[in-house]
C-alpha cells in the first residue's frame, strides 16, 4: 500500500507523541528528529481542503502562459465543471445517502482528469475547482491519493463509502498510477461514490517505465481506473515547470555556521542534520509527515548530501510535498537539491517524482533566502 499523508486543517486535532524544546532552551531551535506524531482518524477526514499553500487558489490567479492556449481552456472548462455540479442539500455527510434511495448512475462524463506535466499548475487548477463548486466545504473533499489510500485504512472501505457519498466532489491530486494495489482500491472507491453521484476530478503521476514517453499520462490513468474511464474527461494542460519560468537559478547551499545561526534567529524554525534526519524518515509513517511539519516555520538542515537508495529518496519525496503546501522554506548546507537523487534515479521509474521534489525544493530554498537577510 501507497503510505498517505494528512494536509493541514486551518484548526487541526491534537496530536500525541511529538516532541518540543525543554522549558530550559526556549530559544533552541526544533527538531524533526525528535518527533513522531501520532494522527488520529477523525483528522484525516477533516483535513481534506486544499492545503494551506492552495487556500487562495482561484481560477483568477492562475495566469495562463499565452505560449500555452490549452491553460487558457483548462480554466474555462473547469469552470463550467464547477458550475454544473451544484451544491446540494445534504446537511449530513454520507450518512443520509448511505441510507436513502441510491440514485441513477450519472449519464456522461462525470468527472475530469488534469493531464500535463509537473509544474504546469495542475494542483492550482484542481483546488481552484474545489473552491469554485457551489457547496459547502464538508461536501467537498481534496486530497492526494496517498491520503485517500490512508483514509481507507483508518475508517475501512464501507465506512470511507458512507463517508464520502454525501459529498459532492472528491479531487484527487497525484493518482498513483505506479502501485497497482492501491490504484484497484481506490478505483474501486471511486466507483462506488460515481453511484452516489459524486462529482470527481483528478490528476496523476506517470506509470514507471513509460516516463521516457512523454510527460502525459492520460492514456495511462484511463486504463488503469478501467470501468471508470467514460466517467472521466481528460484535459491536456501543456507547458513548462512555472516554477523555473523567469526565475532565477536555486541560491547555492550554505555554510553550517549560516544554517545554525538563522535556525536559532528564526522563531518557529527547526534545525537537523540531514543523514540523521533521513534516518528518522524511515521509523515514521509517511502519513505522519505532514503532521510532523505542524508550526513549524522554516526548516534548516546542515550537511545535505545524496540519499542512498530509493525507498530513502521516496520518503524525501514525501516530504518535500508536505514542505511545499505548507510553504515551509528550506535552508540548507552541504550539496545542492538538484545532487539529491542519483543520475540512475533520475532516469528510472520514479523519475517524476524526483524531478518534482527537486523543484520543490528548490522553490522553498528561495524562499529561505531571505531569512539570511535578516
Amino acid at each position: 500500500m501507497s503510505p498517505s499523508m494528512p494536509s493541514s486543517p486551518s484548526q487541526p486535532a491534537p496530536i500525541t507523541g511529538q516532541a518540543t524544546a525543554g522549558p530550559s532552551d526556549d530559544a533552541a531551535p526544533a527538531a524533526l528528529t525528535a518527533r513522531a506524531p501520532h494522527v488520529p482518524a477523525d483528522r484525516l477526514v477533516a483535513e481534506m481542503v486544499p492545503p494551506p499553500r492552495f487556500q487562495s487558489a482561484r481560477f483568477e490567479t492562475y495566469i495562463p502562459d499565452p505560449a500555452q492556449p490549452s491553460q487558457a481552456e483548462a480554466v474555462q472548462v473547469l469552470g463550467s465543471f464547477a458550475a454544473s455540479i451544484g451544491g446540494g442539500a445534504s446537511s449530513s455527510g454520507g450518512k443520509r445517502r448511505w441510507f436513502s434511495k441510491k440514485p441513477a448512475a450519472p449519464q456522461g462524463p462525470r468527472g475530469v482528469y488534469l493531464d500535463g506535466g509537473y509544474g504546469v499548475g495542475k494542483t492550482h487548477l484542481l483546488a481552484s475547482l474545489w473552491h469554485a463548486t457551489p457547496a459547502a466545504p464538508e461536501l467537498k473533499a481534496f486530497g492526494t491519493f496517498v491520503e485517500l489510500t490512508n483514509l481507507v485504512g483508518a475508517l475501512g472501505f464501507q465506512e470511507t463509502v458512507r463517508t464520502l457519498s454525501g459529498h459532492r466532489l472528491l479531487c484527487i491530486d497525484e493518482f498513483e498510477l505506479d502501485d497497482p494495489g492501491d490504484t484497484v482500491l481506490v478505483s474501486s472507491l471511486l466507483a462506488k461514490l460515481v453511484e452516489h453521484g459524486v462529482a470527481l476530478a483528478a490528476t496523476s503521476n506517470t506509470l514507471p517505465g513509460k516516463l521516457g514517453e512523454g510527460r502525459f499520462a492520460a492514456a495511462d490513468f484511463l486504463r488503469e481506473i478501467q470501468g471508470l474511464s467514460a466517467h472521466f474527461r481528460p484535459l491536456r494542460i501543456d507547458g513548462e515547470d512555472y516554477r523555473h519560468r523567469g526565475l532565477p537559478e536555486a541560491p547555492a547551499p550554505f555554510d553550517d555556521e549560516t544554517v545554525t545561526r538563522v535556525a536559532y534567529a528564526t522563531p518557529g524554525a527547526s534545525l537537523d542534520d540531514f543523514p540523521g534526519l533521513l534516518d528518522h524518515l524511515s521509523k515514521v509513517h509517511p502519513s505522519r509527515y505532514g503532521a510532523m511539519c505542524d508550526d513549524i516555520r522554516a526548516v534548516c538542515l546542515t550537511d545535505v548530501q545524496a540519499v542512498p537508495d530509493q525507498s530513502t529518496a521516496l520518503r524525501l519525496v514525501v516530504l518535500a510535498d508536505r514542505l511545499y503546501d505548507r510553504e515551509v522554506p528550506v535552508l540548507a548546507s552541504g550539496k545542492p537539491f538538484d545532487e539529491l537523487f542519483s543520475e540512475e534515479m533520475l532516469k528510472g521509474g520514479y523519475r517524476k517524482k524526483y524531478f518534482r521534489a527537486i523543484s520543490r525544493l528548490t522553490a522553498l530554498a528561495r524562499d529561505a533566502k531571505q531569512l539570511t537577510e535578516q
